[in-house]
């Protein structure tokens, strides 16, 4: 049986240093995604109503696997 091993301290430092790459990379996609949101919106071209509607319609989607579990 293998023993959980930590790492080194400089695995650890690794680690710590590509979730915070991740965190900014995510933080980057979510003010992108905003800025398009809002411009869509501010031009009329969407509204905040059809926005929510659309994401709340995803989130069913992506909640709800429409294949069956074993």
């Amino acid at each position: 049986m293998e023993r959980y091993s930590p790492g080194t301290a400089m695995d650890i430092v690794h680690m710590a240093a590509k979730l915070g790459d991740l965190m900014d990379e995510h933080y980057r996609n979510t003010l992108a995604l905003s800025t398009i949101i809002e411009l869509l919106i501010d031009k009329g071209l969407l509204t905040r109503e059809e926005v929510e509607h659309k994401a709340e319609e995803l989130n069913q989607f992506m909640s709800h696997p429409s294949y069956p579990s074993v």
